[in-house]
């Protein structure tokens, strides 16, 4: 049963190694480039100049997961014989897809004549909600602090899925911008999910999370300082969505919220700044960075101003890693936090 369960790993992860370097090379040929923009020269590349890293590379990431996890739904029907998580899985491949459509649009026309507008983001991620709503998925049973369990009937998948959906899909949009950033925290939450889905009971639900995690490891190799692929809204939409879908299928909501505490803080910081100000560093000529705005409008921006305590010049990975550190201690503190409900002690 492990040999095949790790089969649909493998797949998404093959799938991923073999595909990517192809996208790359085809985005070169057609000129589906973006700009790096942290690096000297990078006020050029959002004027339109020096657009040379590939576009939109997690559309090879979300087919490759999509591939992954329906071998695993075959394993189940026609190997194992069991039954009985087929439609929740459907659900979440529905979604993926919708919102990675979205994204992919988003893109593009991004790329030609400034995406979509916010409020068609936020229907459209709302919509895409629907597949898990028609199936009821996720428990309506909640835990609300001073008032303890409750059971709130249709208001969950009526409303509290739809803003989950829609939430994480928009906010994890919002923590990007450096080589690796989106892809690199992807690994660490949905690895860190999936030990919580396992944990809880949810072993499919651990292997769908997995598949995705195996294609983002390839795909951060090539993402990772200085970026050959970028993921694009395709792949941050992708990655937000499968977080609260894994968290409502798992009924692990407030494990899922805790971990997901740097898109909270971010959402801040960027209202804060009007959702106007990036996230970029400001560029000096031997490429380390400085702070962009005199106010902190991101935690891109907080990470800097915190190196700059230790060090004199920063640099795009000492950011990039400093966030990763951050994800990893709250993902521990949440093993501290919520240990009873995870092993029983």
């Amino acid at each position: 049963m492990e040999i095949w369960i790790f089969g649909a790993i493998l797949i998404s992860f093959i799938l991923t190694m073999y595909s990517l370097p192809k996208w790359i090379k085809k985005c070169q040929q057609v000129g589906l480039l973006w700009g790096d923009m942290n690096k000297i020269g990078g006020e050029m590349n959002r004027a339109g100049g020096n657009k040379n890293v590939a576009a939109s590379g997690g559309v090879v990431v979300v087919m490759s997961f999509v591939l992954g996890v329906l071998f695993y739904i075959a394993v189940r029907t026609f190997i194992l014989d069991i039954d009985g998580v087929g439609i929740s899985i459907f659900a979440l491949l529905s979604v993926i897809l919708i919102l990675a459509l979205v994204g992919f649009v988003d893109d593009i026309l991004g790329w030609t004549y400034q995406g979509l507008s916010i409020r068609f983001r936020l229907f459209l991620a709302f919509a895409a909600s629907v597949p898990l709503i028609v199936i009821n998925a996720g428990s309506s049973i909640i835990n609300i602090p001073f008032l303890g369990f409750m059971d709130v009937g249709f208001f969950y998948p009526l409303v509290l899925i739809p803003l989950g959906i829609a939430g994480a899909t928009t906010t994890y949009n919002f923590l990007a911008g450096f080589n690796g950033l989106e892809s690199g925290l992807g690994i660490i939450i949905l690895s860190f999910l999936s030990f919580v889905a396992f944990l809880t009971g949810s072993s499919w639900l651990s292997v769908v999370g997995l598949c995705m995690v195996a294609s983002l490891i390839v795909f951060y190799f090539y993402n990772k300082y200085p970026a050959k692929v970028f993921p694009g809204d395709v792949l941050t939409y992708s990655i937000g969505a499968l977080i609260a879908i894994m968290a409502i299928l798992g009924n692990f909501e407030k494990i899922a919220v805790f971990v997901f505490m740097l898109y909270i803080v971010e959402t801040g910081l960027k209202v804060r700044g009007g959702l106007k100000k990036q996230s970029f560093g400001k560029v000096n000529n031997d490429g380390s960075l400085d702070l962009p705005y005199d106010k902190i409008y991101g935690l891109t921006h907080l990470s800097i101003l915190i190196l700059k305590k230790f060090k004199k010049k920063v640099y795009e990975t000492d950011v990039i890693y400093l966030i990763f550190i951050f994800q990893i201690i709250i993902c521990l503190l949440a093993l501290i936090i919520f240990r009873e409900g995870l092993f029983g002690w």
